[in-house]
């Protein structure tokens, strides 16, 4: 696996609608922008050695920076990968979408659900939103947030940019019932 760069993003929100947060909210992203291990290939029928070669490694890399970048318990995470414009949209699917990247995560955060996703083709800068859940309860509504990403300079074409991203906490000032009251 040949990793161009890493790109560690920690925003910190202090005031919502106003108001103090307090404690104050805290996300981290960190984003790893790697080869396409299919660039130049033609039409892959079986990527599993492209997985075999990157998606653990990267997990690996990528889960304890974030849990480090985060400076507080995780309670809310989720996952990204962009391909550059020579590239599928399943050449990033195939790498985070495998236990293998995954649970390098969930193992890290103490972590039961699946981490949710965005998969996205572009050039580089493209803005994305990177979904964020609870780490062990889905269906807590209070941590359903998302997070917006840009990189200036990736993907580059043949690149993939494969991002992890982890909260301290739920939304800021977040008020809605809990999903319960409306079962």
């Amino acid at each position: 696996m040949k990793v161009r760069k890493i790109i560690t993003i920690v925003d910190e929100t202090l005031i919502e609608g106003g108001r103090e947060v307090s404690p104050s909210a805290r996300t981290a992203v960190v984003a790893a922008i790697i080869d396409n291990p299919w660039a130049g290939q033609g039409f892959v029928d079986d990527l599993s050695a492209g997985i075999d070669a990157v998606a653990s490694d990267l997990g690996a890399l990528l889960a304890p920076r974030v849990i480090e970048a985060l400076g507080a318990p995780l309670e809310a995470y989720g996952k990204a990968a962009i391909i550059g414009l020579n590239g599928e949209i399943e050449h990033g699917s195939a790498i985070i979408h495998t236990l293998k990247f995954g649970d390098h995560f969930r193992k890290a955060a103490n972590a039961s659900t699946l981490l949710p996703a965005v998969e996205k083709r572009g050039p580089a800068g493209v803005a994305f939103d990177i979904p964020l859940k609870h780490f062990t309860d889905a269906t807590i509504r209070s941590h359903h947030q998302s997070f917006e990403v840009r990189i200036a300079d990736a993907p580059h074409p043949h690149e993939i940019l494969i991002a992890l991203a982890g909260a301290a906490q739920g939304r800021p000032q977040q008020r809605l019932a809990a999903l319960s009251t409306e079962l």
